[in-house]
């Protein structure tokens, strides 16, 4: 299965409060913090809310 490599590069001050939620269930805590997850729809579906927040790179 593909893995995706997250990365936080924008501070979530200032946005809503369901947004910082989504990044902690990400795994991420702080700015600069990468995680690995695999590649599946829920994963896609938080990406997709916090994509303003985030780096996202797909290892084949």
């Amino acid at each position: 299965m593909a893995k995706l490599h997250i990365t936080w590069v924008k501070s979530g001050i200032g946005y809503a409060d369901d947004q910082k939620r989504t990044l902690k269930a990400l795994g991420l805590r702080r700015l600069n913090q990468h995680v690995s997850h695999n590649d599946t729809a829920s994963i896609r579906g938080m990406i997709n809310k916090v994509k303003h927040l985030v780096k996202v790179e797909e290892e084949s």
